[in-house]
């Protein structure tokens, strides 16, 4: 009797999951993130790469493309929209390599990449991370 064939997780299954982990955070950040793209691809393109000085696409998980709330002035026309990547590919790679809760790797994730819109420090990001768990679990 052969396996059945399992499939990796698909850019929808992750796009799903970090829309869920998104729709979990405390109002008064949800509500800062409006307008805030997301996007879920394989992998960032070589000029992220570069820009990053990874040495391998499989070294950046997620990406924030913007201007932090931080350094915003007003709104004016033409700006792009500020964009939180995840990147599928690394994501599983990390998620295969650790045995975390996939779930919770794509929330982390996510969570980081948001904390970079807020214009909030690493501690800043594992607070917030730290909030969003304790309001998910109660």
């Amino acid at each position: 009797m052969s396996k059945p064939d399992i499939l990796p997780p698909t850019l929808v299954d992750i796009d799903e999951m970090a829309r869920a982990a998104l729709a979990s955070l405390p109002e008064p950040l949800k509500r800062m993130t409006e307008g805030v793209v997301l996007q879920v691809t394989d992998f960032p393109d070589d000029d992220v790469c570069e820009e990053m000085q990874a040495e391998s696409p499989f070294d950046i998980m997620g990406l924030y493309q913007g201007v932090s709330l931080v350094e915003k002035r007003m709104e004016t026309s033409g700006d792009l929209p500020d964009l939180v990547f995840l990147y599928r590919r690394p994501i599983l790679d990390y998620w295969c390599e650790t045995g975390e809760e996939l779930n919770h790797v794509v929330r982390h994730v996510l969570i980081h990449e948001i904390g970079h819109h807020f214009g909030f420090s690493d501690d800043d990001m594992e607070s917030l991370e730290a909030q969003a768990d304790a309001e998910e679990n109660a």
